[in-house]
């Protein structure tokens, strides 16, 4: 099996991982939260981050993975990022109606292609342009149901749609800046963002549902489902950083998306949740856009492939033979001693430059 065959086989394992747990722990969260009145989210997900820290440390004890140190400022403020983001997120739920909290998870694809394409001249063709934007008509006709707005709820909103994006592209620079896999940047991140939340969930959830998370009364079935949502969770993480480190975070949010229409049918077949025409047709035009994203994502993929492969003949090729070297922008530059030679090559910008 080739290279480029193996990573394939690794993404689509990496991308169904990541749906088959997110789904499945928005179902037992839902159980936990809408049936059994557990609604301190941003405290169950510090309890989420503890549990996967400590899944790793052992899976670290047991050399299944190699602990890689590096720059601690830049994991310490990336964990904590991504700790605001989370909690941002929640206080936008709650101070914002459902329909414009779904709008504000539709403009973090958006604003992540303009964040890429400012900062890091990354090009977005116009096929793939198309492709989002009947994504997130299909998802928002699937979801938004009323736009109530308010100053502190848009404000919200904002903050956390940018540092979600900003979260998530950092999620893919510093793995491929520092050399460093989903599973080592997670286990040294994992205490920065558990800590982070650990300390302002209680306040958050509070602030929220005006409860206090500590006198919750714990049955045994809340205490069952609050042990299952944290084993599923390391699962969730886990695929969360891979599928970002192999593909993209704008992959990633379309993988979101998709997420969010199993939710939808899931939610009809098993819970009987409230389902008419207008969800029906958003979930067809999402997975009309999704279809065509990942054909054009293939397509282009393909190309960039086949473009490498006939530029590395040609570079060889221009090593060997002074004329094509100088027609490339090489030359051979003498010192005025004439005993010193040096070769200078002009550097190639990549089409990503």
């Amino acid at each position: 099996m080739s290279e480029g065959q193996k990573f394939q086989l690794g993404t689509i394992g990496a991308l169904s991982l990541s749906v088959v747990s997110s789904v499945s722990i928005v179902i037992c969260n839902k159980a936990l939260i809408s049936t059994l009145g557990f609604t301190f989210a941003t405290t169950l997900t510090s309890w989420h981050l503890l549990v996967t820290f400590c899944s790793l440390h052992v899976a670290l004890w047991m050399k299944m993975f190699e602990h890689k140190p590096f720059d601690p400022r830049a994991v310490m403020g990336f964990g904590i990022l991504n700790g605001i983001s989370i909690g941002l997120l929640n206080l936008s739920l709650g101070f914002n109606s459902v329909g414009f909290y779904q709008m504000t998870k539709l403009a973090i694809i958006p604003c992540t292609v303009l964040l890429e394409t400012l900062f890091f001249r990354k090009k977005f063709s116009r096929k793939i342009q198309f492709s989002l934007t009947i994504l997130l008509l299909g998802v928002g006709i699937a979801t938004v149901t009323d736009l109530q707005l308010n100053m502190l709820g848009s404000v919200l909103s904002l903050l956390a749609v940018v540092t979600t994006c900003v979260a998530q592209i950092m999620t893919n620079t510093i793995q491929k800046k520092f050399k460093v896999s989903s599973t080592q940047l997670l286990y040294q991140s994992c205490p920065y963002q558990a800590i982070t939340l650990f300390v302002t969930g209680p306040f958050l959830d509070g602030l929220l549902t005006n409860q206090n998370v500590f006198a919750f009364k714990y049955t045994s079935q809340v205490v069952f489902f609050i042990v299952l949502s944290c084993l599923i969770s390391v699962s969730v993480n886990f695929s969360t950083f891979l599928v970002i480190g192999k593909t993209s975070p704008v992959t990633y949010q379309v993988l979101g998306h998709l997420k969010t229409c199993l939710v939808l049918a899931f939610g009809y077949v098993l819970l009987r949740d409230p389902f008419d025409w207008r969800n029906i047709l958003g979930i067809l035009v999402a997975v009309i856009g999704m279809v065509v994203y990942s054909y054009y994502c293939s397509i282009e993929t393909q190309q960039k492939a086949s473009e490498t492969s006939t530029q590395l003949p040609q570079m060889k090729e221009s090593e060997k033979d002074p004329l094509i070297a100088a027609e490339n922008g090489s030359g051979v530059l003498s010192d005025g001693g004439g005993g010193v030679q040096q070769k200078t090559v002009a550097p190639q910008r990549s089409r990503g430059d």
